[in-house]
């Protein structure tokens, strides 16, 4: 029984990690950056867009976010049985693929219509799906000495892309056009789904 005691031990002390578990913490973190920068560049300038492109008026977009919000608050938990039983991977890959399905129909839209609600309602449980899996998962893979230095690391990629993507998609939308805005969403969405495959760890 010592002998258990005295092998466990390391185990639970902060120190480097096995190199395909530090792959798997790359990928993530790079995912994490990637789906930040994707929704965040649709939540800062949705209200430009929508003024913009679809011609509404008087906040009538607000509609749109407020019932992404409520869906992410509602799927919180459901989410994470789901993601217990099918695992936390699983979860975040179909949050990926909904989030880019939806910023790609909401693209094709010249004009407002009703159904953005129902798109919306999916983007919200879609980020909700991403939000509570992914970083369960960077905590995963640390060692317990290690947990806060993790934790920063999680942050810092999620804070400084949503430093980044209000300059670079703010700077195509004035510059560019307005409709950059969802291919630009769609492409790191896709840069997301590619690096979240190559996790192998935190499940």
């Amino acid at each position: 029984e010592d002998d258990v005691e005295v092998e466990d031990k390391p185990q639970a002390k902060s120190g480097k990690l096995p190199k395909d578990v530090q792959k798997s913490l790359v990928f993530i973190l790079l995912s994490v950056a990637f789906w930040f920068i994707a929704y965040n560049a649709v939540t800062t300038a949705f209200s430009r867009y929508a003024t913009h492109v679809w011609k509404l008026e008087g906040g009538g977009y607000a509609d749109c976010l407020l019932i992404a919000t409520v869906a992410a608050i509602i799927s919180y938990i459901p989410i994470g049985i789901i993601a217990s039983k099918i695992g936390r991977k699983k979860m975040i890959l179909i949050g990926i693929v909904l989030l880019g399905a939806c910023f790609l129909a909401a693209g094709l839209y010249n004009t407002y219509h009703w159904t953005m609600v129902i798109f919306f309602g999916i983007i919200g449980f879609a980020w909700a799906s991403i939000g509570v899996n992914s970083y369960p998962m960077v905590v995963e893979m640390s060692k317990a000495g290690d947990v806060g230095k993790y934790t920063g690391l999680y942050y810092t990629f999620s804070m400084t892309a949503q430093i980044f993507t209000p300059i670079v998609s703010g700077a195509l939308l004035q510059y560019v056009s307005y409709n950059t805005l969802f291919p630009y969403a769609i492409f790191f969405t896709v840069c997301a789904i590619i690096t979240m495959s190559r996790v192998k760890h935190g499940d």
